[in-house]
């Protein structure tokens, strides 16, 4: 049944005679008009399943499903076009093989092909119904036409109206057969029209065959069961790949593949045993294929590994699977982007409805993670339970065997105390995670029906427990060594900022994302008497020697303030500490010795960027300030002060080069944006004001560098 996703009240309903009956089968005649229009070869319309945020292939043309069996069910936030398509209600275009590759990495893995692909939300304003793809052949122009967008967004606006219609008189659509035209199989005169035409072939000295768009042989002539060693009633209605052993290579079938989907000519060379070379054409159309197989010259040179007899015909679309999986999970960073990935890929493509992700630490059994559980708490008491305890979960873990339960009978019977802690489900998938040798967990996946694990089918669960084990081995590692790297940057910041006699401060810091997460960038405010002191600075690197050398400079400032040494003095000494410890690496530094009893600041800078001023009337001026080179270049070096106003409701805005660096733009572009938000901001409370100033830095997915910032507000 289609699931709707609704926004608002709908509209009211239009009058009974301007509404017409919806007729069957409504998705497929849908799809094949919009193909027409627009002179797609293949397409798909996608229903939202009525109780998850999954869209399902409802009906498939052009091409054969399994082309897409990777894709038949995709999560909602899967980053896959129907899906984007649906979910930013916008027309999603993929103007070739390139852009594929660059946009969608995942399904470029799997179709490495030169096609185009048009994917659209079938929506009204109000409820989401699901979404449409159409492809067109390598040679479509790398741009969608006004005319191919307009037909395209009409007919999805058309579908979803119907289907409105369809759900307002219960009678929901539901998937349909799939548009491909049937396998001939009646012979030479039939398929190729005329006997005459049928006596010409089978005098032509190289070997024809036809394949119907599943790859069926529906005609070969005498000369290509010949040089296929293989009589024709042997070859008829099969599969060119599963009939003849040596041919039985994915390779192979990946080139049928690449004809239907690009609608281009492709050819490969295969060794017939012991030693002929035959060289395959094949040319495509959307109703199928034409292959020419002759004997191969200049082909002694060439040398194959062996092809691996036996595998199912469909074993490629288990590589399709697998490979688009295995790319969705070497993004995965943490544990939790592993428990999402499989949440989002995996789930759909397997068809469960809920899965938890199982660990081990100090003999106990952790939840992980976990999804689809209407009630959490049944997964989460399982958290901390011994790994002595007799669960299915905790023997997957510790034998690394899989177990798969048809239904709740066969899980009660060797697992009896399940029955006092039902979790709603009536089949189970539990698959040990082994990486580098080890188990690392477990993930079970939960159906809601009795659910039948065919050996085809348990081989690929095992196929995606491998992956998802050594992405899980990966993030837990990432986990581990960011905890330690927060840990050691909060254990070097200040953890709260100092009340100043006269002066309000506030700060923030935001690590790198690249890395460790863990940098060179400090500040601190130093309460010393008779007058408080403030402090900038920035490490070079994100690492944990940046860290380190940032704590000990923070720690040299702090003691050469509380001793009393000039601000001059303070950064001459500091310099000197630096080239003593013998360190590789640079700093920039900004000191402060603020009086905000005489509305003043001196201060001495060592290659920092340069701080902002705010005046209480809003006008802002980036202050100049003398100084002198980064600490750690030279030993003689010299930083002169500069005497600054600091007036009641004057604000002072101290920085790291991150939060005004970012690759194409102009660093005096991006000082002039940060003066002007603090000079419309800068009325806020502090705290506020420091959110305002940073909040692009933090929206940002990829930062180069760290940001520190920190606020000084003369109080009147």
């Amino acid at each position: 049944m289609v699931g709707v996703s609704e926004g608002q009240q709908p509209p009211a309903q239009a009058p009974a005679a301007t509404r017409t009956r919806v007729g069957r089968p409504l998705l497929s005649l849908a799809l094949a008009s919009m193909m027409d229009e627009v002179h797609a070869h293949s397409g798909a319309v996608y229903l939202l399943a009525a109780d998850e945020p999954v869209l399902e292939m409802a009906v498939m043309a052009g091409l054969p499903r399994a082309f897409a069996a990777p894709w038949e069910r995709v999560g909602l936030s899967a980053p896959i076009p129907v899906a984007d398509a649906l979910r930013e209600r916008r027309l999603v275009w993929i103007g070739g093989e390139e852009d594929m590759a660059r946009r969608y990495p995942r399904i470029a893995v799997v179709l490495p092909y030169p096609f185009a692909l048009a994917a659209l939300p079938v929506a009204t304003p109000t409820t989401q119904y699901g979404a449409v793809f159409v492809t067109w052949p390598g040679a479509h122009a790398p741009q969608l036409s006004d005319r191919e967008r307009d037909h395209l967004t009409a007919a999805c606006d058309r579908l979803a109206v119907r289907l409105e219609r369809a759900v307002q008189d219960n009678r929901p659509p539901h998937p349909e057969p799939d548009l491909l035209s049937a396998p001939l199989l009646g012979g030479t005169a039939g398929t190729l029209g005329t006997v005459e035409a049928a006596r010409m072939v089978a005098r032509l000295p190289y070997g024809l065959c036809s394949l119907d768009l599943h790859g069926r042989i529906c005609f070969a002539n005498a000369a290509a069961a010949e040089l296929i060693g293989k009589p024709v009633s042997g070859l008829l209605g099969t599969q060119l790949w599963a009939a003849v052993p040596w041919l039985n290579d994915p390779v192979y079938e990946d080139r049928y593949r690449a004809a239907l989907l690009s609608q281009q000519s492709t050819s490969f060379v295969a060794l017939r045993p012991p030693g002929d070379w035959l060289s395959f054409r094949l040319y495509p159309s959307t109703t199928g294929l034409s292959v020419r197989i002759s004997r191969a010259r200049a082909v002694a040179e060439m040398s194959r590994a062996g092809t691996q007899p036996g595998g199912a015909p469909s074993r490629l679309v288990t590589i399709s699977q697998v490979l688009s999986l295995a790319g969705a999970l070497t993004e995965a960073v943490s544990v939790q982007d592993v428990v999402q990935l499989v949440a989002d890929e995996i789930a759909p493509a397997v068809g469960c409805q809920a899965l938890v992700l199982l660990g081990s630490r100090g003999g106990r059994l952790h939840v992980l993670g976990h999804r689809g559980y209407p009630d959490p708490h049944i997964v989460e008491r399982f958290d901390g339970l011994p790994m002595t305890e007799r669960t299915p979960g905790t023997h997957a873990l510790t034998s690394g065997v899989p177990a798969f339960f048809e239904s709740r009978e066969q899980l009660e019977r060797l697992y009896p105390l399940r029955q006092a802690t039902p979790d709603g489900f009536a089949a189970w998938a539990y698959l040990p995670l082994i990486a580098s040798g080890r188990p690392v967990g477990t993930c079970v996946l939960a159906y809601a029906e009795p659910h039948p694990f065919p050996a085809d089918e348990r081989a690929v669960l095992n196929s995606l427990g491998g992956l998802i084990a050594q992405a899980l081995e990966r993030a837990l590692l990432y986990d581990a060594k960011h905890q330690l790297a927060h840990g050691l940057q909060a254990a070097l910041l200040p953890h709260s900022l100092p009340r100043l006699p006269g002066i309000d401060a506030a700060a923030r810091y935001l690590p790198a994302t690249r890395g460790m997460e863990i940098g060179g960038d400090f500040y601190d405010l130093v309460p010393s008497l008779p007058l408080a002191a403030a402090v900038i600075g920035d490490v070079q690197g994100h690492n944990v020697t940046a860290a380190g050398l940032m704590g000990q400079l923070r720690t040299a400032v702090r003691a050469y303030t509380a001793v009393g040494q000039a601000p001059e003095e303070v950064m001459r000494s500091t310099n000197r500490l630096m080239i003593d410890l013998g360190a590789d690496l640079f700093a920039s530094c900004l000191y402060l010795r603020l009086d905000p009893a005489r509305g003043r600041a001196v201060m001495a800078r060592a290659g920092h960027p340069p701080p902002l001023l705010r005046r209480a009337d809003g006008r802002v001026r980036v202050l100049d300030l003398a100084g002198g080179p980064l600490l750690g270049i030279d030993a003689s070096a010299t930083y002169p002060t500069t005497e600054v106003d600091l007036a009641p409701g004057c604000v002072l805005v101290l920085y790291t080069d991150g939060l005004i660096e970012s690759p194409g733009i102009d660093i005096e572009d991006a000082l002039a944006d940060l003066g002007q938000r603090l000079g419309e901001a800068g009325d806020l409370p502090l705290d506020e004001l420091a959110d305002r100033l940073v909040e692009r830095s933090a929206a940002t997915e990829e930062r180069l560098d760290d940001v520190a910032l920190l606020l000084l507000r003369a109080r009147e």
